[in-house]
Formats: C-alpha cells, structure tokens, sequence
C-alpha cells in the first residue's frame, strides 16, 4: 500500500517526502556504487516526490554513463536518494534510500521485499550468485 514517507539524510539539512510502495519491492545490487554505499533503494512516485529543504546542500556526482545523479549531504555524506534517466527501466526516476526515511517502523522495513540486482556484470534483471554480504 503506498503512502507518503519522510526522509531526510544524517544532519537533517536535507529532507524529503515522497509516496512510496515498500511492500511492493525495494532493491539492493553490486554495482560499485550501490554496494560500497550499501543503497537501498525504492522508486518513489515522480508526481509526488519533493525535496522539503536542503536542495543547496545537495553534491552530485556522476560516473560512467552520467545515467543516475548520485546526490548526497555536503554537511553529513549521506545519499538520501538518487535520481536519474534509464531508459530500460522506464526513463525519469527517483530511488530513495530506504535507510533514510524517517517515519518507517521495524515492521515495515523487515517486511519489506528485495529485488537483487547484477549490476557489476550488467546483468541487471537478474540477481547475483551471492547476495548475503548486499
């Protein structure tokens, strides 16, 4: 069931609220970036999705195809979401980092279903062999 979820990175500069959908998937992959931040991820609903305060606090940094802005606090280093353009996932998104929301209870977060996803070897519809240490 989607609703509307806070989130907000370490210091609080940055906040965020955004409709969202847990118990219809959430996602972790190995690509370099996701697995040294330890992302994990949803698809926020683009409609609803606003930055309540901190976008001048926000970095971006970019790498590879510059697909998907990987933005985080300049005061604290926390990635509270990414934003992007893939084209085989649908085109424009927003992927919150479901660590940062604010207003999600222990329940919700354990319930919540995992999609692993192969992005090291670009193999992204599928999971990798090991997904424990994700």
């Amino acid at each position: 069931m989607s609703r509307t979820y806070h989130g907000s990175c370490h210091c609080g500069a940055v906040r965020y609220e955004a409709n969202l959908d847990l118990s219809a998937g959430t996602g972790r992959c190995n690509c370099s970036i996701c697995r040294k931040l330890r992302f994990w991820g949803a698809m926020a609903d683009l409609k609803t999705f606003r930055v309540l305060s901190g976008e001048d606090a926000l970095v971006d940094y970019t790498f590879g195809t510059d697909s998907t802005h990987n933005l985080f606090c300049r005061h604290c280093g926390v990635h509270s979401f990414h934003r992007g353009y893939v084209e085989q996932i649908g085109g424009e998104f927003v992927s919150v980092n479901v660590a940062c929301l604010d207003d999600v209870s222990d329940e919700e977060w354990s319930a919540a279903p995992i999609r692993y996803s192969d992005g090291r070897d670009n193999n992204w519809w599928n999971a990798p062999a090991v997904t424990s240490h994700l």
